[in-house]
């Protein structure tokens, strides 16, 4: 796959469940990101490659409409990856080259300040939630 390769629901399923299959450790700890977080600095960016992107239009402002169906928010380890609404509709998704698990990447761009942060790709919280008309 290439870099800006849009990936389907069917191959993020596929990636999301070969992930959660991974039992072993690794530097990357990827495993550990149930919810979005910071990257830190320590992140081995080296022995990461990405797979493909979730951004339909790279020159079309993505809708900012989230998924919350169970009273979940951006910040819950239990929130949907629905991935045609914010902030998956403006990810990458990595994956650890040592370990194989996979990861949604992408940045916030705030009023002062850029973070890049990243979430683990679950299986268990992965929808196919119909993109905001």
């Amino acid at each position: 796959m290439s870099t800006d390769h849009k990936l389907t629901f069917d191959e993020l399923m596929q990636l999301a469940a070969a992930s959660a299959a991974v039992t072993r450790a690794c530097g990357c700890a990827i495993d550990t990101c149930r919810e979005w977080t910071r990257i830190p600095a320590s992140f081995p960016e080296q022995q990461m490659r990405m797979l493909g992107t979730l951004v339909d239009d790279p020159y079309i402002e993505a809708s900012y409409e989230e998924v919350h169906p169970a009273g979940t928010n951006y910040w819950s380890a239990e929130a949907p990856i629905a991935w045609r609404h914010y902030p998956y509709n403006r990810c990458s998704v990595l994956q650890c080259g040592v370990c194989g698990r996979c990861c949604l990447k992408y940045v916030e761009a705030g009023g002062y300040y850029v973070e890049p942060r990243m979430r683990a790709l679950d299986p268990r919280l992965l929808v196919d939630a119909p993109a905001a008309a």
